[in-house]
């Protein structure tokens, strides 16, 4: 009795749920579906009157006046013409419904995902998140289509039933008897198709992120020769979502035989049974006609409720799967909920950490870090792998939040550039701009800056040149001189590099970073670097390790007195020249 009671109620919060989005729709499309059920028992009476008063006269001696046949063409024709408005009217609507409702949805699972932090999109999978605010969404709305007519069903029983029996009661009552038993059918229908629709929605979810996935490493799954493999990982998740699909599918073949085969099979015995009740004199042949006309006729609103109720499993996977992005809690962003971060109109620090800590999750990356950067320097960070740099990069970019501590920022105007610079499948200039109103000439400074021009002006159409899905044409150091040239060209004061020139040869990284400290007046260059060429270039040196300042000072000044960051640059210059050996 409980599962039954919560089956009932999930299905009722997700129909609440879904037509509070936009009631206007729902209200329009269910009068008109009232109208069209309330015009469908009535074209009953329709067939009746051109049975009994037009077709049967037609053949007596007296035959048809012509009074007796206009005013029942009018009456065909009038029922004929409100029916057909009613139809427009709930499939227009229903329509609207149903996608208004998906965008809605789709809009706030967006904005939702839009609102996490950066911790929240590093423990989520590119393709699950897409299937959330797609196809889940188009999922959890596919019931709204059938929705507003099934609503009107019970007034089209209703109606249609007292008028069967009222036509005749002993025929009428054999008839209504049919509907409870198509609408039992239907609820355990329900029951049975549960979870082999969720259990496809999930694996459909699954597939999804596994093939973006897939899509995303396809360079490595093809340089280690793994096709196969990654081929059969994405059959074995498409093997188990077929599965279910395919009990679904069965088990809905089965279920809506029955419901197109029991219509027909009562038709043929209310025309057997009719028979006799017009033989006896108790109905007309257009009383027979009209009740066969009728009864299959509202057979026809209960193959919609089938759907309905066909779609209610596919509808509550994939509701069940946007709310659990939906209900899941905001988490904090770095700087509304730490609130340790600040802004200063100092002219003279761009930077003032004091006693910093920082982390990913739970786990603690920063400890009690301090730090002061002058306005219009260039402050070199280095540090062996898992040190801390690229977090300091985030910290400074808002990224990952200040756990204790303060921050004081000297500008608004924050550019952060990875390593792995990311291109969007737009032209060039969108890529520099992102959309923003910025002139050609702030675009050509920023490419000059990067030592970008040359390439760029290769290109066939100049900054109108479509680069393709994450700039796939390009090599890794155009690709980061563009990146580069973004942050430039969004007007960035406090420019944050994490080791963005690593695909530069030694002249054009030279040529790039002499080109920023020309800019001493209006940038501020923090830039995590392992070639030894670019960290002499720097004003100051970060030596950090382990989350810890170690030293700070000029790079000649630490290779004489700190012998561990003395070691570390000798690591660098030996990897650096291992390769030409």
């Amino acid at each position: 009795m409980t599962s039954k009671t919560n089956r009932f109620q999930v299905a009722s919060n997700l129909l609440r749920a879904l037509v509070g989005f936009h009631k206007g729709y729902f209200v329009i499309a269910v009068s008109g579906a009232a109208v069209f059920a309330t015009a469908t028992v009535v074209s009953s009476y329709g067939v009746k009157l051109v049975i009994d008063n037009v077709i049967l006269p037609a053949f007596s001696p007296q035959g048809v006046s012509f009074t007796t046949w206009g005013l029942t063409s009018v009456a065909v024709v009038a029922i004929a013409l409100i029916r057909a408005v009613g139809v427009v009217i709930r499939r227009s609507f229903a329509g609207k419904l149903q996608w208004a409702t998906a965008q809605t949805i789709a809009n706030r699972v967006l904005r939702h995902m839009m609102s996490q932090p950066a911790s929240w999109h590093r423990k989520r999978m590119t393709g699950d998140v897409a299937a959330r605010a797609g196809v889940d969404t188009d999922a959890a709305v596919g019931i709204l289509a059938p929705l507003p007519f099934s609503t009107s069903v019970a007034v089209l029983l209703l109606v249609a039933g007292s008028w069967l029996i009222i036509t005749d009661v002993m025929l009428g009552l054999f008839a209504t008897l049919v509907f409870p038993v198509m609408l039992v059918m239907n609820v355990l229908y329900q029951r049975r198709v549960d979870r082999f629709y969720r259990t496809a929605q999930d694996e459909l979810g699954a597939l999804s992120e596994a093939a973006h996935e897939s899509f995303d490493g396809v360079l490595v799954v093809k340089a280690f020769g793994a096709e196969e493999r990654e081929t059969e990982r994405l059959a074995e998740i498409s093997r188990r979502l077929r599965r279910a699909r395919k009990e679904a599918v069965n088990l809905r073949s089965t279920f809506e035989s029955i419901i197109d085969a029991t219509p027909s099979l009562v038709n043929i015995a209310i025309i057997a049974f009719g028979a006799l009740r017009v033989r006896s004199g108790d109905m007309t042949i257009g009383d027979l006609s009209s009740f066969v006309y009728l009864f299959t006729l509202v057979t026809l609103p209960l193959r919609i409720v089938s759907y309905l109720f066909s779609e209610l499993p596919h509808s509550i996977s994939g509701w069940d799967r946007v709310q659990e992005i939906l209900t899941e809690p905001l988490l904090p962003s770095p700087q509304a909920a730490i609130r340790r971060v600040s802004f200063s109109t100092d002219r003279s620090a761009m930077v003032e950490m004091q006693h910093v800590c920082a982390s990913h999750g739970e786990s603690e990356v920063l400890f009690d870090l301090s730090l002061h950067v002058q306005r219009g320097s260039t402050l070199a960070v280095v540090g062996a792998t898992g040190s801390g740099k690229t977090t300091l990069l985030h910290v400074l970019a808002g990224l990952v939040p200040v756990r204790t501590g303060s921050l004081i920022l000297g500008t608004r105007k924050v550019g952060l550039v990875f390593q792995e610079a990311f291109l969007f499948a737009e032209s060039l200039r969108y890529n520099l701009t992102l959309g923003t109103d910025t002139g050609t000439e702030v675009i050509q400074r920023a490419l000059d800056t990067a030592s970008a021009s040359d390439f760029v002006r290769e290109m066939d159409i100049g900054l109108d040149t479509e680069l393709g899905e994450r700039g796939v044409s390009l090599s890794g150091g155009q690709r980061q001189r563009l990146a580069l040239a973004r942050a430039l060209a969004m007007g960035s004061e406090l420019l944050l590099l994490d080791d963005t020139t690593s695909a530069l040869d030694p002249a054009t990284e030279e040529r790039v970073l002499t080109n920023l400290s020309n800019l001493h007046h209006e940038m501020t260059t923090i830039v995590v670097a392992s070639r030894p060429s670019t960290i002499a270039l720097a004003d100051r040196v970060l030596f950090m390790d382990e989350g810890r300042v170690v030293a700070l000072g000029k790079h000649d000044e630490l290779m004489l007195t700190n012998d561990r960051y003395r070691g570390l640059i000798a690591a660098f210059e030996h990897d650096r020249a291992e390769p030409s050996r």
